[in-house]
């Protein structure tokens, strides 16, 4: 039996990330955060657990390609929520607090279990040719975006 590949498209990466994606959310909301309170979260992390107020909303909106209110929004909700806190040495630098980080730790390393699992198997070069097409198509996405 012949099993047909499909070439990947835009119906066949929206199929593999929404069907990431509804993992991700289940385990975002054993732990009562959303998508997008992650997406902010991670970035934070990722700046080094400390960032401009401007450059996180530059870096999500990006992201998530979403105006930046809506990630204003967000930061709004971390900090009340106190998993984000403004650096009191530095109020234009936003940090996680203690809980912030222990949640983006807990969410990390329960999606990489996840993660292990969906890539188990797909040789190196399959994911190393994955990984080059997709960041051009986001590069070309992103430049239509641009011109719009």
């Amino acid at each position: 039996m012949t099993t047909y590949t499909p070439a990947v498209d835009g119906r066949i990466i929206a199929l593999a990330h929404y069907a990431a994606r509804a993992l991700l959310e289940g385990v975002l909301t054993r732990h009562d955060v959303t998508f997008h309170q992650n997406v902010v979260l991670r970035a934070v992390m990722l700046a080094g657990e400390s960032t401009g107020r401007d450059e996180l909303v530059a870096d999500v909106t990006g992201s998530l390609k979403a105006g930046p209110s809506l990630v204003r929004d967000v930061i709004g909700e971390l900090t009340a929520a106190r998993l984000l806190e403004e650096d009191p040495a530095q109020p234009s630098q936003l940090r996680l607090t203690d809980a912030g980080r222990r949640l983006y730790e807990s969410t990390a390393a329960e999606t990489a279990e996840i993660s292990a699992r969906l890539y188990a198997g797909v040789p190196a070069a399959d994911l190393a040719v994955a990984g080059r097409v997709l960041t051009l198509v986001t590069q070309r996405a992103d430049a239509e975006l641009a011109a719009m």
